[in-house]
């Protein structure tokens, strides 16, 4: 099931929504108004992600009973939604642990020794932007690349995750690109400083376009990942060239920060780092989840 944050030119507010074909269900009124039949309650809307992972309820199972509530009451056509548009699948993560170095290929071109034990850092939460929204690209900056990613989402609270439990702690998959100002990474590593300015810039963190729930990916994870650029293949691979694994990274991770629901672990990028210019369209696809595609625009 491939679940989205979505908006429509007709409403400000956002929604909830479950992919059907080129359409999206209208989960955040069929959740309503099935919780009204069914057990008399009138509540709040569920316009946010974020709230449906706190709550515990981004599961098959939810998302499943509003569906099923809207075909038993003949009201799928009317939850459908032709025309809108897709958002980060989480606005503002409460943080996004990333790996790096985390394809053998990648780890010998970036010149720096393989890792023995995962590799991670953190992107600023205020860079996440969703597909089709423009990465700016700042006046100071020299060299910005593109690096497609499988990315997690936590969903449940969690500390010292066993790697035989991290199963239960996914909420889902979705597509990370994790944009990089190169330059100033690399002038960073030299002086011993962090990643965190290189990573992190606005709008450096596109998500999306859906979050593929664990009912249609399974571990192992094995998953064509392809990075163009104005259609041209920068980056292909396969997940199961990961040299450390899902359960592993969440467990290892977990062993230092607590991870809580909506948290995102980004899971490394393949070989092929290239810059973008102005003007480029960077599309990041991976089996089963779909095209996170953005454009490069100037500041």
């Amino acid at each position: 099931m491939k679940v989205v944050r979505y908006s429509t030119k007709d409403s400000a507010l956002e929604n909830i929504g479950i992919l059907q074909g080129d359409k999206v269900f209208n989960f955040t009124a069929a959740y309503q108004a099935m919780r009204m039949v069914e057990c008399g309650v009138c509540e709040c809307p569920i316009h946010s992600t974020m709230e449906l992972l706190e709550k515990g309820l981004f599961t098959v199972e939810t998302f499943s009973s509003a569906l099923d509530f809207a075909r038993k009451h003949g009201l799928m056509e009317q939850y459908a939604v032709a025309e809108y548009k897709l958002l980060a699948p989480i606005k503002r993560p409460s943080k996004i642990m990333a790996l790096g170095r985390n394809y053998m290929a990648h780890a010998i071109e970036s010149g720096y020794h393989i890792p023995t034990e995962p590799v991670f850092f953190s992107k600023a939460n205020s860079s996440v932007i969703g597909p089709e929204e423009p990465v700016v690209y700042k006046k100071f900056l020299t060299r910005v690349d593109p690096e497609g990613e499988l990315a997690v989402i936590i969903g449940r609270e969690g500390a010292n995750i066993p790697e035989e439990e991290a199963a239960s702690y996914i909420a889902g998959y979705t597509i990370m690109n994790d944009v990089t100002a190169r330059d100033m990474q690399r002038e960073d590593l030299k002086l011993s400083s962090p990643w965190v300015r290189s990573k992190g810039i606005d709008t450096f963190g596109p998500m999306g376009p859906c979050v593929v729930l664990p009912d249609e990916i399974h571990e192992p994870i094995e998953l064509d990942i392809e990075t163009r650029v104005n259609g041209e293949v920068r980056q292909k691979d396969n997940t199961r060239s990961l040299m450390f694994k899902v359960p592993k990274l969440i467990s290892y991770i977990s062993s230092f920060h607590t991870l809580y629901p909506g948290d995102v672990i980004s899971t490394g990028t393949p070989e092929g780092m290239k810059p973008v210019q102005v003007g480029d369209i960077m599309e990041v696809e991976i089996e089963g989840i779909g095209v996170l595609r953005n454009r490069v625009v100037a500041e």
